[in-house]
């Protein structure tokens, strides 16, 4: 499949399924293309712009199927980085995704984290917040644990592990705790955290028993 089908039967439904209409200009720019005017006189052209409030919030970087949609990501960055430089200077660098129909990948360049694979287009509701958060969020050492809800020592040292992870843009992390150190206290910390420093809106927990689903839901 070339890349024009790639799009059209593949990369135009996603998006429609996630809420964009593609032949919305005001929504997406996908035919014609967005051009990126560079000051050597030279032209770039972005398979895909994503629009909110009449600024690039995202690119996508097309590749027909039988290429690897990795194949992408530097000229996804590039034009990233040229429309912060050269379109919107007063704007943060839009979000890229490069895809090849199949794969899609995701990366926030200038949040330093490495690109991830998802798997669907993130609706508009999603990119707005994905900015907000990128603008908002706090550097979780500043957010103190609350010893109300996780107050032993080895808890709150245990919370601060985990968010010193992620403030090294690591994305998992494993404690392992025995029965009886307040394991649901530690988990309600650790979101109490996040959500207070906006690192996160949504969080799942999940449980493998009724009983401790109705335990955890009384912690929290």
């Amino acid at each position: 499949m070339d890349e024009a089908a790639t799009r059209k039967q593949l990369i135009d439904k996603e998006l429609a399924r996630a809420g964009w209409n593609v032949n919305d200009i005001n929504q997406v720019i996908a035919d014609p293309e967005y051009e990126i005017n560079l000051p050597d006189g030279k032209h770039q052209y972005v398979d895909y712009c994503l629009v909110l409030k009449g600024k690039i919030a995202a690119i996508i970087e097309a590749k027909k199927t039988s290429r690897g949609a990795e194949v992408g990501r530097e000229q996804a960055r590039q034009y990233a980085q040229n429309i912060k430089s050269y379109m919107q200077p007063e704007e943060p660098p839009p979000f890229i995704f490069y895809t090849n129909g199949h794969e899609i990948w995701f990366w926030d360049e200038e949040g330093g984290y490495p690109p991830r694979k998802i798997y669907g287009y993130p609706t508009k509701d999603d990119l707005e917040y994905f900015g907000f958060r990128r603008k908002e969020k706090l550097p979780l050492s500043t957010v103190e644990v609350n010893k109300d809800i996780s107050g032993r020592g080895y808890q709150i040292e245990a919370i601060k592990n985990i968010t010193e992870c992620f403030t090294r843009k690591r994305r998992e992390a494993l404690l392992v705790m025995a029965t009886g150190t307040g394991k649901t206290r530690t988990a309600v910390g650790l979101v109490d955290v996040m959500m207070r420093a906006r690192w996160a809106k949504r969080i799942l927990f999940l449980v493998d028993r009724i009983a401790l689903r109705d335990q955890a839901l009384g912690a929290f």
